[in-house]
């Protein structure tokens, strides 16, 4: 289960990661609606067991920006409905969280995380890149000691002309010695200490004769705890109020959804910086079990954290090892160090993460992007526009979807084009006999490959545009493996043009899948045609009787009694 090989750089990314999320999660937790302690606790137990049991060695889990979203919005609306405070209605709202990591097991169990990590490179690129914008972004106006008056990329912009306008000198100093230790540090004493660990030790250290009213630091954000039993989260009774069942179950599975779609997406940001392969199936059943136990302790839920990954992965983390450190550590954090982790000034916390975004924005794809396929270009900025100006998972969706068009557009193009040639490489010198003998009495239609719904539109037209002056038809289906519903009816619109203009159709190779479908949906009782599963030899000999008895007049050309079969 464990690598003990890496353990210096899972130390190093493990810690350094923890720091990155602790005020991350500190501020989630107060978005959230359920306070700071449960933004922390949620990173601590979906951190350690969603590395434990993870399908992705390097991943960090903690809480998200969208699943706050979506756990803020139940915790309003059970609120709201129950005219309750937070701690009142904690058992409903936690139900939710524990369904959702059950969820997530499922889709593990049932294999539904294969179907996630179909997403093409340009999509991920432009993910990652505008990840990277957005931490630049976000933590600009920190190196300044300002902050951003309110969240999102737009907030983060509104505050840079402020901050700098009216900076803090001390911060501002800490902030770029920071920054430069991070860009600059030399790689020879990095095998030993990492950049961002160092630019946090030395950065706190320059800060300590200061006060918080001097620089920003974490002491703003970390709770006052009056016991030592306060640290600790008190164990939640989930609630299933059958009053709102439907809203419990609706939120549940968006929380199970959206956690697997933000993690696996994660992942594969992490496969890609990483060079390894991570097991999707796996990585859901690791985030629902962490899931599952934060909701029990009245924690918030969480999903793999794409900056604190890459945070991880920069730093020397390289095996599951990592993420459970960062989880410990946060967890010492709370129960020990407090006052420590009180002392880091914010101006270092975004020195190091200036350098992590930098990082994670694909220069190297987008310095050779224009020497590739224009359309792969476009995608990649509309998904980095849209991931930094509106929403991670929707950018996402929106590639996917556009490079599903794309990708439908190209293969319908390719199979239109092969369906209008005339091709007798693979005819044998008997069927090209035939063939020749029709004198153009005969075309054939070769399929090639799965006859996909983008191709469906247009190739009746294109059938229709190749068969003037023909009489037999063949559609030969050696090729086509499988045939949706589009395809289907295209088939029907051929089969029912020929018959208009007494034109003879023939299928041939058809294998038992794509014979279901036709079968199905009426398309051989149409055809007049049951077996046909017959070669290409038989079906120009038929084709060749159909025209003998044309020509002398038998039946309308109709197949007499004896013809090859």
């Amino acid at each position: 289960m464990f690598d003990f090989k890496h353990i210096k750089g899972d130390i190093y990314g493990g810690v350094t990661a923890g720091i990155v999320a602790l005020p991350l999660a500190l501020a989630f937790g107060e978005a959230s609606g359920a306070g700071p302690i449960a933004g922390l606790w949620g990173a601590i137990i979906t951190g350690f067991f969603a590395a434990a049991f993870g399908g992705t060695n390097t991943q960090i889990t903690g809480p998200t920006g969208p699943m706050v979203v979506v756990f803020a919005g139940l915790v309003a609306e059970i609120t709201a409905e129950r005219n309750a405070d937070f701690a009142e209605v904690s058992g409903i709202i936690f139900a939710a969280v524990i369904l959702a990591g059950i969820l997530q097991i499922l889709f593990g169990i049932f294999k539904v995380g294969q179907y996630i990590r179909l997403v093409p490179y340009p999509v991920i690129s432009g993910f990652m890149s505008g990840i990277g914008v957005i931490i630049i972004l976000l933590q600009a106006s920190r190196l300044f000691g300002g902050a951003p008056e309110r969240g999102g990329t737009l907030g983060g912009i509104e505050a840079i002309p402020g901050a700098i306008m009216n900076l803090n000198p001390i911060a501002t100093v800490i902030g770029f010695v920071s920054l430069g230790i991070v860009f600059f540090w030399p790689k020879s004493i990095g095998k030993f200490v990492p950049g961002a660990l160092a630019a946090l030790i030395i950065g706190t250290l320059l800060a300590l004769p200061f006060g918080a009213d001097q620089v920003p630091k974490l002491v703003s954000d970390i709770p006052v705890f009056e016991t030592f039993g306060d640290r600790f989260p008190a164990f939640v009774i989930p609630n299933l109020d059958p009053k709102l069942g439907f809203l419990i179950l609706e939120s549940a599975i968006i929380l199970a959804l959206l956690g697997a779609i933000d993690s696996l997406l994660t992942s594969l940001v992490a496969d890609n910086a990483t060079r390894t392969r991570h097991d999707s199936n796996k990585e859901l059943i690791g985030q629902g079990i962490g899931n599952s136990i934060a909701g029990f302790f009245g924690a918030i839920p969480g999903a793999g954290a794409t900056m604190r990954t890459m945070v991880n992965i920069k730093t020397g983390g390289m095996t599951k090892l990592s993420g459970m450190i960062a989880g410990s550590l946060l967890f010492l954090i709370v129960v020990a160090l407090t006052p420590l982790a009180a002392e880091i000034p914010h101006a270092v916390l975004a020195g190091i993460l200036v350098k992590v975004g930098w990082d994670i924005i694909d220069f190297a794809y987008i310095t050779r992007s224009h020497k590739g396929p224009r359309w792969d270009l476009i995608l990649m900025a509309l998904v980095l526009l849209v991931t930094v100006f509106f929403d991670l998972i929707a950018a996402v969706g929106l590639g996917v979807f556009l490079a599903a068009l794309g990708f439908a557009q190209s293969v319908a193009k390719e199979q239109l084009e092969a369906i209008g040639e005339e091709r007798f490489v693979s005819f044998t010198d008997e069927e090209k006999a035939i063939y020749d003998k029709a004198d153009g009495r005969i075309r054939m239609f070769e399929f090639t490959g799965p006859l996909s719904f983008g191709a469906a539109a247009d190739i009746a037209h294109r059938v229709r545009q190749n068969v003037k002056g023909r009489e037999v038809l063949i559609l030969d289906f050696t090729q086509m493996p499988t045939i949706d519903v589009s395809a289907v009816y295209a088939l029907q619109s051929i089969i029912e043009d020929a018959k208009r203009e007494n034109r003879h159709v023939i299928l041939c190779n058809v294998n038992a899948e794509v014979r279901k479908m036709l079968d199905g949906l009426a398309i051989l009782s149409l055809a007049g045609q049951t077996d046909v599963d017959i070669t290409r030899l038989q079906a120009l000999q038929r084709a060749e009787t159909y025209l003998a008895g044309a020509s002398s007049g038998t039946a309308e050309g109709t197949v007499p009694e004896g013809a090859p079969a």
